[in-house]
């Protein structure tokens, strides 16, 4: 059997559009793009923040940094506005198994300096990405191929884990020439190429490998923008990227450079709009979900996407282990009006959560076994607690805090759940604020949050172990409450070894059984973009992702 590099498109988008209220571009995000095109060397201004990381590809996992790397490279294959795997640079993709995979990739394309893009720029890239000691938070995604172990490989020192490789290169990873891969997984997973789309598989240049460090600050890419000088990142401020001129691939920049403006709050930003100071946003306060079509009747966007929003819970909190801590997390859980707090705080932009993944994939199922957790019920709730208590009390004098940036406009509704507990559970709870994303990051990297952080995940790629095995896998890239389930991590590989999608889904929703039985998160609501802009710009829209498609806005 030959596998080609196809994937089905987001069908259960429509059926999430029409859930949500007021959905759609106000106005028609591609209103007037057909008359004008725009000035194409003139540079837009987009809302974001400082990255968490270095922006080296298999080292940035979250939106900030993430927004920044995808318009900076181009992989082996890139992804639709609907969701389609589609090839970049892969001329070919095949396999004869399944576990099989011979890569050609498409010859006479270069980097920003100069240097050209081969197989080797993958090979090199992937293998760098994979090794423990170099410590990129995206290494798990090459935990396919085989001989990751032996890159990956940790010892212990004590109580702290330390990188421990016995190799420094994939095994299963092989450079044929300057145009071919072959590639070895540790058992067939026809879905693996939909994968290769993803910033972590990105190429490097050979700079990159040799100070990846000094890179991280300068990177050079190839995709369809360019760091528009050194120190282009002026940290805690902004980024500023120019267009590629040489980029030939799909995503050519219809603008002369996206400059990325930091802010540690959305409502300084949403001002900006409305003088045309800032262009585009897709963050806005709380408080203007409930008047964004009036301030931008036809500039405005609201468009569903495979992404969702979670309480996650710290393993390592005492209060929290064990059995009592277990019926703590259902309690807490069923405390939570999802209903209401999407009405009355989103005003109806959200859905409430019925499974750990979204409507937005292929082989969604909102009745999931055990997933009767996620329904508001005050009585149950207080009961549970009860139940909890008598077995491990709850200290009198312990406040819940959750954890929650301030430049993500989430106050209002962090305010609003903690009323839930304290009214439903008789507790008390209130928000921990962080001005960056990136701070409220590196506390559940290092594993010293002191209660749950409010945490979002935005698909990499359109598949359900997506929303599983890179977030709950133990060991995995953005597991940073530690959680491990043996069981768990069995079916999630029972699923990617599976003959059939269907047979792989009916295994990923087997797994979020578990998932319900443990709950390490609480699952909260489904995302849909809201973005809105300034009169200076139009041809405003996102893809399936919810990330802005910035290389086709249009400036006047």
């Amino acid at each position: 059997m030959r596998f080609t590099r196809t994937s089905k498109a987001l069908g259960m988008v429509a059926i999430a559009a029409l859930a949500l209220t007021g959905c759609g571009a106000g106005g028609g995000s591609n209103e007037g793009a057909s008359d004008a095109a725009g000035d194409p060397a003139k540079i837009i201004t987009a809302y974001s923040n400082e990255p968490q990381n270095p922006l080296l590809p298999a080292n940035t996992n979250e939106v900030y940094g993430g927004r920044v790397v995808e318009l900076l490279f181009e992989g082996l294959t890139s992804y639709s506005p609907s969701g389609e795997s589609v090839n970049a640079l892969a001329e070919s993709i095949e396999s004869p198994d399944g576990q099989n995979y011979t890569i050609k990739v498409k010859s006479g394309t270069k980097f920003t300096n100069g240097e050209e893009v081969t197989a080797k720029s993958f090979v090199d890239a992937w293998n760098f990405a994979a090794l423990s000691t170099n410590a990129q938070a995206n290494s798990s995604f090459f935990e396919s191929i085989e001989g990751y172990d032996a890159v990956s490989a940790t010892k212990k020192e004590g109580e702290t884990e330390v990188p421990a490789p016995t190799a420094e290169t994939l095994s299963g990873l092989v450079l044929k020439d300057d145009s071919t891969i072959e590639v070895k997984l540790t058992q067939p997973e026809a879905d693996w190429p939909l994968r290769l789309g993803y910033t972590a598989f990105m190429p490097l240049p050979s700079e990159a490998i040799a100070d990846p460090k000094a890179y991280g600050e300068n990177p050079v890419g190839n995709g369809p923008y360019k760091m528009a000088k050194e120190g282009a990142w002026q940290h805690d401020s902004q980024i500023e990227l120019v267009k590629n001129e040489d980029y030939a691939g799909t995503r050519e920049a219809k603008n002369g450079g996206v400059t990325f403006k930091f802010y540690t709050d959305p409502a300084p930003a949403y001002t900006d709009i409305q003088a045309n100071n800032l262009d585009v946003t897709d963050v806005l306060p709380t408080n203007a979900l409930k008047t964004y079509t009036m301030d931008f009747p036809d500039n405005h966007l609201n468009k569903p996407y495979a992404g969702n929003s979670t309480l996650n819970i710290p393993g390592y909190l005492p209060e929290f282990q064990g059995e009592a801590g277990k019926l703590r997390r259902q309690a807490i859980s069923m405390a939570i009006n999802r209903d209401e707090i999407t009405k009355v705080i989103f005003s109806g932009t959200r859905i409430p959560a019925k499974d750990f993944t979204s409507p937005a994939v292929d082989g969604y199922n909102e009745n999931v076994e055990g997933s009767d957790v996620l329904k508001f019920d005050a009585a149950k709730a207080k009961e549970t607690w009860e139940k909890a208590n008598a077995i491990s009390p709850w200290p009198a004098d312990k406040t819940l805090q959750l954890g929650y940036n301030t430049d993500g406009g989430n106050k209002e509704w962090i305010d609003a759940v903690a009323n839930n507990l304290k009214n439903n559970l008789g507790i008390q709870a209130e928000g921990q604020p962080f001005a960056k994303f990136a701070e409220l990051l590196d506390l559940r990297k290092s594993q010293t949050l002191p209660g749950f952080a409010r945490a979002g995940w935005q698909a990499d790629y359109p598949s359900l172990y997506n929303f599983l095995g890179p977030l709950l896998r133990t060991g995995a890239s953005a597991n940073y409450e530690g959680y491990s389930n043996p069981e768990f991590d069995k079916l999630l590989d029972e699923g990617l070894g599976s003959k059939s999608t269907d047979d792989a889904n009916a295994k990923f929703t087997e797994a979020q059984e578990i998932l319900f039985q443990d709950l390490p998160n609480l699952p909260l609501w489904y995302s849909a973009r809201q973005v809105v802009w300034s009169q200076n710009v139009t041809n405003v829209d996102s893809g399936w992702n919810g990330v802005i498609q910035y290389y086709n806005i249009t400036a006047k």
